[in-house]
């Protein structure tokens, strides 16, 4: 089982990716980065490795060639990382597709289908009924 990174390991992990993610929408002009999103970073305890997890909109084989240009870019990303950190060590990046956002995707479909097959709406309660009914509690407690 995987301990939970500590709260200095957490803060490092998002300005990795804060970093990270700026550099890959402003600063590669590497032709085969695509449209990119970075959905987290985890760096070892050590800062020896950090997994760089990345969403890449776009058929299979621009993903492929989007992970071939941010692992081509990994030098000058590590270099913006050492200059903005000034951790004890920069981490080598590992670039790795998230699949986390095709498997929702491929859920959302699911539920949909099915709800559609059995004849529900899967809408969710408009927001006004909402805050009446937070408004109704006597005591502001929800």
């Amino acid at each position: 089982m995987a301990r939970e990174p500590s709260v200095r390991m957490r803060r490092v992990n998002e300005a990795i990716k804060e970093l990270v993610s700026g550099a890959v929408a402003n600063r590669l002009k590497d032709p085969r980065i695509g449209f990119v999103t970075v959905t987290g970073a985890n760096a070892t305890s050590d800062l020896q490795y950090a997994t760089i997890y990345v969403s890449v909109f776009g058929k299979e084989s621009e993903k492929e060639q989007t992970l071939e240009g941010l692992r081509s870019s990994e030098g000058f990303l590590q270099e913006i990382i050492n200059r903005e950190l000034h951790l004890k060590r920069t981490p080598k990046l590992e670039f790795v597709y998230d699949e986390s956002i095709d498997e929702g995707m491929k859920i959302q479909s699911l539920l949909r289908q099915e709800s559609e097959r059995l004849g529900i709406s899967l809408a969710e309660e408009p927001a006004e009924e909402l805050d009446e009914d937070f408004e109704s509690d006597p005591e502001g407690e929800a």
